[in-house]
């Protein structure tokens, strides 16, 4: 088990989400960086789908009540336990009473502390995600805060090493000071914005805003216009999808994202990108590249792929420091 010591706004127990509960209303909440998310419970030998602690915009700090694994994976923000600096992303065994903390994000948004089997905490409607707005699962259906205690679903199954286990994930940014790229589909209302705006869209960066959180970022850049036109009624949209207001500044839907909604919809960002805007800050830039749905669909099954090879070269890994002991 471990005490919440300091937790920053917004920090939240989250999985991979609720599917199939759309026609009813009900977003899909989970975490909103999934493949860091998954990276931490692979550290630890856990499904993907298991909780995780998501910490948005650290410093944080946590106490270990007993003997017990953990790991962490996401921004950047100098982890440290009882002092002593761990890498970004890292799996191995803490002791009673060590202070586990996390500093300043230099890079990214969102860390993942992950516990052996997942975070014990209900499961309600197929899954131990916080929904924030309808108030239910997770801790409580509610954020966390200073002196609550989360508790590790299981006892720890896969040996790690004295040393700890680290890895490394995919770079958010092809360059330290680049923008962020994305690649995505044009939506249903794409062929209704100017020529001009289109050719904004994926040629032009945009910066997001201060006004973002969970359920979408709003950014700020070259203002896309529709040809005028009849006013849309209320659709279905799912995490992903870039909507314009009528300012002409785009909004990305995320993890917490609404199930309808009247906005024209530009463009759909790829699902295996979507863990590149959750990692991205206010003050970051964006750039959207087209794809095509086969793209989309092997990017997805890269992603799967690079999974499940990390997960073969972390148990090979374990094997050897193992025999060498």
């Amino acid at each position: 088990m471990i005490e919440v010591l300091a937790i920053p706004p917004l920090a939240t127990v989250q999985d991979l989400g609720r599917d199939g509960l759309w026609s009813q209303g009900l977003g899909r909440a989970g975490a909103m960086d999934s493949l860091a998310h998954s990276v931490a419970n692979l550290l630890l030998g856990n499904a993907p789908e298991a909780a995780t602690i998501e910490i948005p915009l650290t410093p944080a700090k946590f106490r270990f009540c007993a003997d017990m694994a953990f790991a962490v994976a996401g921004a950047s923000c100098g982890v440290r336990l009882d002092g002593r600096a761990l890498p970004r992303v890292w799996a191995g065994n803490a002791r009673a009473g060590q202070v586990l903390e996390l500093g300043t994000i230099t890079e990214g948004a969102r860390v993942y502390l992950a516990m052996p089997h997942g975070i014990d905490v209900p499961e309600v409607l197929g899954s131990r995600s916080t929904q924030l707005r309808e108030a239910f699962g997770g801790l409580e259906g509610r954020v966390l805060a200073p002196g609550d205690k989360l508790a590790p679903a299981g006892t720890m199954e896969r040996m790690l090493p004295e040393s700890g286990l680290s890895c490394a994930l995919p770079p958010l940014r092809s360059q330290p000071d680049a923008a962020i790229t994305v690649r995505a589909l044009a939506s249903a209302e794409y062929e209704s914005f100017t020529e001009s705006s289109r050719e904004a869209f994926w040629t032009t960066s945009y910066t997001v805003t201060p006004q973002s959180n969970r359920q979408g970022y709003r950014l700020v850049g070259e203002p896309l216009d529709r040809t005028p036109g009849d006013e849309l009624r209320s659709h279905g949209i799912a995490p992903g999808i870039v909507q314009v207001p009528g300012g002409g500044q785009p909004i990305i839907q995320l993890a917490d994202s609404a199930t309808m909604g009247g906005y024209p919809k530009i463009a759909a960002i790829i699902e295996p990108d979507l863990w590149r805007i959750a990692q991205a800050r206010p003050g970051d830039q964006l750039r959207f590249v087209e794809a095509s749905l086969d793209q989309a669909a092997r990017a997805g099954d890269e992603q799967e792929r690079w999974l499940t090879n990390l997960d073969a070269q972390l148990s090979r890994t374990i094997a050897q420091q193992m025999s060498w002991s």
